[in-house]
């Protein structure tokens, strides 16, 4: 079990891809990777959208692995030529970009003679000193090298990709969650209540969301952290708050 005095590792998301800055493609990958990588203790604190652009990753991706423990790259791994992700995480790192003997051998193996062609053969070229992150779902790997976990754009394959990774990943305290919705509360009239409740809690996230329905209006207020009984004591002081002020709280997040 992890030391309770020790903090919980970091985690930054970067997505790169050109097609989801257009609104081409809906990115569903940040909300799967902060779902689970708080339940292994490592909670998500800043998520990026770049294009794919050689210079902009590299950039980010050198800034993002100083500052936090862990940085997980989706997108750009593919056979096309704006997939440049695996290139440009070499570059980040200083290291040549060349075929990886394992990935390279059981890549070629699955192709027909003459169909393991040069794009295909980009899916097997990483940074020296990558490890795989490999899959059943598909014989193209991810990697990481260093803190940098590179994986798919693919949601399907990301998610595979990531549970083969996630036994590897030395996680925290899982992050916990407790919730509490009202209708007809809004969230002016809650607003100075939380803050104080908030700066009693300051080891908790403690988050205000303001929902829309038919059958009516009103807020939920959701507190996050390593702790869970403080995380039940802060919600029920919410749920007290909420009372108070006319509303009739229910635990939980609102339907949808």
């Amino acid at each position: 079990m992890p030391d309770d005095a020790a903090p919980n590792p970091t985690a930054a998301v970067l997505i790169i891809g050109n097609e989801v800055l257009s609104g081409r493609t809906q990115d569903a990958n940040l909300r799967f990777l902060a779902t689970r990588l708080g339940e292994i203790g490592i909670p998500v604190r800043e998520a990026r959208v770049i294009p794919d652009v050689a210079a902009v990753i590299v950039a980010t991706v050198n800034e993002l692995r100083a500052r936090f423990d862990h940085l997980f790259t989706t997108g750009g791994i593919g056979p096309t030529h704006d997939d440049i992700t695996s290139e440009c995480i070499a570059a980040a790192f200083g290291v040549p970009w060349e075929p990886h003997e394992v990935a390279w051998a059981k890549m070629a193996a699955s192709y027909r003679p003459g169909e393991f062609n040069a794009a295909r053969q980009r899916m097997a070229t990483m940074p020296r000193g990558a490890t795989l992150i490999e899959t059943t779902l598909t014989v193209a790997p991810g990697f990481s090298i260093g803190n940098v976990h590179v994986m798919a754009g693919v949601p399907r394959v990301m998610q595979a990709q990531f549970e083969s990774l996630a036994p590897r990943l030395a996680g925290g305290r899982p992050i916990v969650s407790r919730a509490v919705h009202a209708a007809g509360v809004p969230e002016g009239r809650i607003a100075e209540g939380l803050a104080a409740i908030q700066a009693r809690y300051a080891a908790l996230d403690i988050g205000s969301y303001p929902y829309y329905r038919e059958s009516g209006n009103g807020v939920a207020i959701v507190a996050k952290g390593t702790d869970a009984a403080l995380a039940d004591q802060a919600i029920a002081e919410v749920t007290a708050l909420m009372a108070a002020l006319g509303g009739a709280p229910v635990a939980g997040e609102p339907p949808a």
